[in-house]
């Protein structure tokens, strides 16, 4: 009887364990798996409708990547990219995307007229990361392309443990 019981409780804490998700694992994977074969992994390509007046909204930003530099382990910084619509219509950007969980950005969610400036700020969490870095934020919105694609770079430096 006591044997059944202790074979029972391992067997229950087993399927248990079994049963947790590391995300930090799946985005490792992801970035891995991105890095080493783009095409295995999904991507939203937006297919460009032609608009009825023939006119598009186009994205030019001052800069499209920024470096963070070295900095330390579990650190969360951020930048702005900022933009212009210099297109002859309004912009709407749908969606904005990071290519993990670390990488996030907030965008206008009203339309940028022709002529405006508007901000997409990319915040990134360094917690759990070491080494040189390079993430991406996907920009799907109404531009004749379909997307725009940014890129921020970190060197990640753990921190000694005395």
């Amino acid at each position: 009887m006591k044997f059944n019981l202790v074979v029972l409780a391992a067997l229950l804490v087993l399927t248990t364990a079994c049963k947790k998700e590391n995300v930090n694992d799946k985005e490792v994977l992801l970035d891995t798996i991105s890095a080493q074969r783009p095409e295995a992994v999904e991507t939203t390509t937006p297919t460009a409708q032609v608009p009825a007046d023939g006119k598009y909204s186009t994205m030019t930003f001052q800069k499209e990547e920024h470096d963070f530099g070295t900095i330390k382990q579990g650190d969360k910084v951020s930048t702005d990219f900022q933009f212009k619509n210099t297109g002859e219509a309004d912009l709407i950007i749908t969606s904005a995307r990071g290519s993990c969980g670390c990488t996030v950005p907030e965008y206008p969610k009203t339309a940028i007229k022709p002529g405006e400036t508007g901000t997409i700020k990319v915040s990134f969490d360094s917690k759990g990361k070491q080494g040189k870095t390079n993430k991406t934020v996907t920009i799907l919105c109404n531009t004749k392309e379909g997307n725009k694609i940014l890129n921020i770079h970190a060197n990640i430096e753990v921190p000694n443990k005395n």
